[in-house]
C-alpha cells in the first residue's frame, strides 16, 4: 500500500473531524484527531488541579500519564491512565481551556510530536487539526484549509452541544468561537493559517457529502 498522509486544518466547527473519519474510511487509512490530544491533556491538567498557566507543570503531568487514542466505530476514543474520556474531553469547560496548551510552544512541540509517533505506525494518515499542513506534517501528500461562514459555524456548534445535552445560548456559542479563532490565529506557534501548497475549501452552504466529493476529487488528482 502507498504511503499517503492527508491533512486537514481549519477552525473551529468547519467539518474537519468529519470529513477526516470520512475520508479515512473510503482511503482505508487511520484518522488522527490531534484536537483529542489537545483536549485530553488539558482536561487531565485541570482534573489534577494544575496551574493552566504553567506549561512547565503540565509536562511534568504528561510524564507521568498514559494517553491512549483508538478508533471504534469511526468515533475517536480516548483514555488516560486507563480511564474513558472520550465523552469528558468534549465539554465547554475544555473547549475554553485547550487554548492553554495549544499556545504554549513547550506542548505543542510535545504533542506534535506524538502525532508524528502515531503516524509512523500506518501506511495511510488522514489528520486534522490546526497546524497539520504547516507545522506536523509539512511534507504531506495533500493539504486542505476547511473553512465555513462564522454564522454557519457557530450553528453547527450549537447543534452538536445540543444534542449532546449540553444546552448554551447562540451568542455564547457564537462568542467562545470568536475567542478560539482569535487564539488560534494569533498564537506564536503553530498558528492558524493555511499552509502555502493547501487546497482552500469553503463548505458554507455544502452538504458534508458535497464537500467530501470535493476533497476526493482533488485526492484523485494528486495520485
Amino acid at each position: 500500500m502507498t504511503r499517503l498522509i492527508i491533512t486537514i486544518d481549519g477552525p473551529a466547527a468547519s467539518g474537519k473531524s468529519t470529513l477526516a473519519k470520512l475520508l479515512a474510511e473510503k482511503l482505508d487509512a487511520y484518522f488522527l484527531d490531534t484536537g483529542a490530544m489537545y483536549r485530553a491533556v488539558t482536561l487531565w491538567a485541570m482534573n489534577k488541579g494544575i496551574d493552566l498557566s504553567s506549561p512547565a507543570d503540565i509536562a511534568a503531568m504528561m510524564d507521568t500519564a498514559t494517553f491512549t487514542f483508538t478508533i471504534h466505530d469511526g468515533k475517536t476514543m480516548v483514555a488516560i491512565d486507563g480511564r474513558d474520556v472520550s465523552e469528558d474531553i468534549r465539554k465547554p469547560e475544555v473547549t475554553e481551556n485547550v487554548h492553554f496548551v495549544a499556545s504554549a510552544p513547550l506542548l505543542r512541540a510535545r504533542l506534535v510530536e506524538m502525532q508524528r509517533q502515531f503516524a509512523t505506525q500506518y501506511k495511510r494518515i488522514v489528520t486534522e487539526g490546526r497546524d497539520q499542513g504547516t507545522v506536523a506534517f509539512p511534507n504531506a501528500d495533500v493539504k486542505f484549509f476547511l473553512t465555513a461562514d462564522p454564522s454557519e459555524r457557530a450553528r453547527r456548534r450549537q447543534a452538536e452541544l445540543e444534542a449532546k445535552g449540553l444546552v448554551d445560548t447562540m451568542e455564547k456559542t457564537r462568542d467562545a468561537m470568536e475567542k478560539r479563532d482569535n487564539s488560534d490565529k494569533s498564537r506564536s506557534v503553530g498558528a492558524l493559517i493555511p499552509a502555502t501548497d493547501a487546497i482552500l475549501v469553503d463548505s458554507t452552504g455544502l452538504s458534508i457529502e458535497q464537500v467530501l466529493d470535493l476533497m476526493m476529487e482533488h485526492i484523485s488528482s494528486k495520485k
